[in-house]
């Protein structure tokens, strides 16, 4: 018999992984490549879509010639995107008429608050979202009114508007689909996420011709097959495709309302299921689509850090007192605790729950006794205090409780930070042994989509434990930290305010 072969594909922001599954659901092979960061002004940030398109392809042969496998041995095709990156593009010639914007560009920001003030309750109630420059509807506004002739161009139904996974789709099938999924479209601030259609009301207010938005589908289907002119000669289903952040929550087989995974990377990313349930939070996180499975919409909270891995960053290349982030737990280990010291990386404000745009980093509780080592265990520990307060306030305004965390990312490999972590929240942290969470997720709903796997039960079945971090730290010692924390973090609030 044949064996079965799963291809993940994860877009990302700095580039794309591909993640080649075998059919116990063991890693067959792997390809990585980095795509161009354009910066054209201040606050703006761009991507090329085709040069994604090419590097996409230069990543899948990268895992084929790894072991020899060919593109025709794959069952099936799942694929991940960056969110909220956008970008528009001819429908004939088929090629972008303005680089894609990604996620972390602020263009629109004025424009987000004009927004807000005049239809942010509107807005929020509608899509669960926040109005920001961060989502993709104002990106898209933006190309629409500054590309001469798009706007005529688009009310013809000549062009097409759609994230990076839309865009990847319509290429893969050589322009027979043009869709996105749930998930994504709940990135945009274009979906209402109450009827799971996209919202006349806000489109009109936005004036974006709607013939242009891509038709919304489950994450898991069959929505068409690869162009053998276009993908390696071959045809094969693709039936996979959701956010990134979502597809980690999938890998992760968080399954269950009240279940939470933490992915630990630049920055940090804590979603939470919340089953059938829209859950609001008055304390900031997002509310937002997990995925669309059988025309059913599962949603969850969204909490994210901004700086974390970041921090650890600029300790090696801002002020170069480590090497590598490997050196980090050694370092941290080496002191019994901080010696007071606190380090708040306040770099570009502060996300839930303070959304504090003008915080600041600040390091205190510095005496003649710090070291570089106490700098280094400060900073792992700041990540742990940042992921706890979002736990906290998931718990809070969700009313779930949460007994567990599933954990992914680069940092996780990091003992320390685990351990502390885990006592910190006073609940098990676990480790899983496929740490590419996010290519796993998609390469599962993939499965999914051509009957591969009959349930998501059958799918948690294949999750495998590769280390549970328990909580060894006392109830007092844990109050203490946290509100010793809390303090640090009020010293750093509206500092830059003009």
């Amino acid at each position: 018999m044949a064996k079965k072969y799963f291809l993940g594909l994860d877009q990302g922001t700095t580039g794309t992984t591909s993640l080649i599954l075998d059919e116990n659901w063991n890693i067959y092979s792997h390809g990585y490549k980095e795509h161009t960061q354009y910066y054209p002004k201040p606050g703006w940030v761009e991507h090329d879509p085709m040069e994604i398109w090419e590097k996409i392809k230069e990543s899948i042969a990268m895992a084929f010639n790894q072991k020899g496998l060919k593109v025709g041995d794959l069952k099936a095709i799942g694929l991940d995107n960056q969110g909220e990156t956008v970008m528009i593009w001819d429908k004939n010639t088929g090629k972008p008429i303005y680089n894609a914007i990604v996620w972390q560009d602020r263009r629109t920001a004025k424009m987000a608050d004009e927004l807000k003030e005049e239809w942010g309750e509107v807005i929020t109630e509608k899509t669960g979202l926040v109005v920001d420059a961060y989502f993709s509807a104002l990106k898209i506004k933006w190309i629409l009114e500054n590309i001469e002739g798009a706007k005529n161009k688009a009310e013809k139904g000549e062009l097409l508007a759609g994230t990076i996974d839309t865009w990847l789709i319509w290429k893969m099938t050589a322009g027979e689909v043009h869709m996105t999924d749930y998930s994504t479209a709940s990135r945009t601030m274009l979906l209402n996420i109450h009827t799971g259609k996209w919202d006349d009301e806000i489109i009109k207010k936005l004036d974006i011709p709607k013939n242009i938005l891509p038709i919304i589908n489950d994450s898991s289907m069959i929505y068409g097959y690869t162009s053998p002119n276009e993908f390696f000669g071959a045809k094969i289903p693709i039936a996979g495709s959701v956010v990134d952040q979502q597809a980690a929550l999938f890998g992760q087989a968080c399954f269950e309302a009240g279940s939470v995974k933490t992915t630990y990377g630049t920055g940090c990313f804590m979603l939470m299921n919340t089953g059938d349930k829209i859950v609001t939070s008055p304390n900031g996180l997002l509310t937002t689509v997990a995925w669309g499975i059988n025309k059913k919409m599962s949603f969850a909270l969204d909490g994210g850090v901004y700086i974390t891995g970041a921090a650890v960053q600029w300790l090696r290349d801002g002020i170069k007192i480590i090497n590598s982030a490997a050196e980090t737990e050694a370092l941290a280990k080496s002191v019994p605790d901080t010696g007071g010291l606190y380090f708040v990386p306040a770099f570009v404000g502060l996300a839930a729950p303070y959304w504090d745009q003008y915080a600041r980093g600040m390091m205190i509780g510095i005496t003649g006794g710090t070291t570089r080592a106490h700098v280094v265990r400060a900073t792992l520990e700041s990540i742990a205090f940042q992921v706890k307060e979002i736990l906290d306030v998931m718990k809070k305004d969700s009313g779930i409780p949460i007994d567990v965390m599933r954990v992914d990312g680069g940092a996780v490999v990091n003992e320390f930070l685990m351990q502390f972590q885990a006592d910190l929240l006073g609940i098990p942290v676990d480790v899983p042994v496929i740490n590419e969470t996010t290519a796993l997720g998609a390469a599962y709903l993939a499965a999914l989509g051509i009957g591969e796997f009959n349930s998501l039960g059958e799918i948690s079945s294949k999750w495998k434990l590769l280390k549970r971090y328990e909580p060894t730290m006392n109830e007092d010692k844990r109050q203490e930290l946290c509100a010793q924390w809390k303090k640090a973090v009020e010293r750093s609030r509206n500092w830059a305010e003009e």
